[in-house]
């Protein structure tokens, strides 16, 4: 079955085709996907603008699934089944996706499926050369969520951890405002970072020897704002490289060690990475050394699957689907959830 998905929670409007067999043991393949993201038109602000984004997704959404459509030569009757991300995320931008995606279900008389906004960046890496196999522990790591799951199938997840403040993302977004870099501030500062010396700052680690799951970033965040000002003018493109590696090296060591915490306890020996902040080269070089020495299985979504894209929604859809566990609408609707904790979805 040819399963669309339609993903509009923030700032990239992203649409997918993938096919779905039945037997629930193959994994969907991916027929086509077409992504826009708004980096361009939020820069000039610093951040993403709600309502800004909300009406780039009413242009886009429409073109980029007929694009889809027509690069995977599949037609609309074709569709089996639709999907959109129902939260969580910007209320605006989870509308329009929804709205496009009932109009479509509703005239194609095909059920409609409201897909977790994280499930789908935790299923992704099934979309891989090497996907994983049920169980393993998920860090999601992106711009608003840093959290470790139990994953023992699609819908059977259980919180191990989470941020207390400030996600992972946000803190790489934060500090590379404080060093004057441009947005997205995470890419731009792990850029830097690759020139810098990660020794030549002493920052802090919250919580990395509390014994708990849990993750905080905003102390760092703070700390980094001290460095900046203890500086001033003496902050010059050398320290301001030091700087973000040093940054850089105490996220990434905060993760990984949660990480693999989280994987010992569990008796698990398989750890899937998913979000934005899973593209970081630091922490997958980090993560694939400690694998190495520990005898365990890594496993990463392609980086062009890391960001927000619909290829993720039609994928978690799909293998609900495969499942029995899609719960689709009675009757397509306006539905959407703003604030929805991945602990709370269950398996349909």
């Amino acid at each position: 079955m040819q399963v669309l998905g339609i993903e509009s929670s923030c700032d990239e409007t992203g649409v997918a085709l993938v096919d779905a067999p039945a037997d629930p043991a193959r994994v969907p393949r991916l027929l086509a996907q077409a992504l826009h993201s708004q980096i361009d038109m939020h820069q000039a602000y610093g951040g993403v603008v709600p309502e800004l984004a909300s009406r780039d997704h009413i242009r886009r959404v429409l073109p980029l699934a007929r694009h889809v459509l027509e690069a995977a030569g599949v037609a609309r009757e074709g569709i089996g089944l639709v999907a959109y991300t129902r939260g969580p995320g910007l209320a605006g931008a989870l509308l329009v996706g929804a709205g496009v995606a009932a109009a479509l279900a509703t005239a194609l008389q095909r059920p409609l499926v409201g897909v977790h906004h994280l499930e789908g960046h935790l299923l992704s890496p099934f979309l891989s050369a090497d996907p994983p196999a049920f169980p393993f522990v998920a860090l999601l790591v992106s711009g608003g969520h840093t959290q470790l799951m139990r994953v023992d199938d699609v819908g059977a997840y259980r919180l191990l951890g989470e941020t207390i403040d400030d996600a992972a993302g946000e803190a790489f977004d934060k500090s590379a405002k404080l060093l004057g870099l441009p947005y997205p501030g995470g890419p731009a500062l792990a850029r830097l970072a690759e020139s810098g010396d990660p020794a030549a700052f002493a920052l802090p680690r919250p919580l990395l020897h509390d014994g708990s799951l849990d993750f905080s970033f905003a102390g760092l965040k703070t700390a980094v704002r001290t460095q900046v000002q203890r500086l001033g003018d003496a902050l010059d493109e050398g320290r301001r490289a030091d700087l973000a590696a040093a940054t850089q090296e105490a996220i990434v060591e905060v993760l990984v060690r949660k990480a693999l915490a989280a994987v010992e306890r569990c008796g698990l020996d398989r750890l899937v990475v998913a979000g934005g902040v899973g593209a970081n080269r630091r922490l997958r070089e980090r993560l694939d050394d400690a694998a190495r020495r520990r005898g365990l299985r890594v496993h990463y979504p392609e980086l062009a699957l890391c960001t927000d894209n619909g290829a993720m929604i039609a994928l978690a859809a799909a293998m609900r689907w495969q499942r029995g566990r899609a719960a689709p609408q009675d009757r397509p609707r306006f539905d959407v959830l703003p604030r929805w904790p991945l602990a709370e979805v269950g398996g349909g």
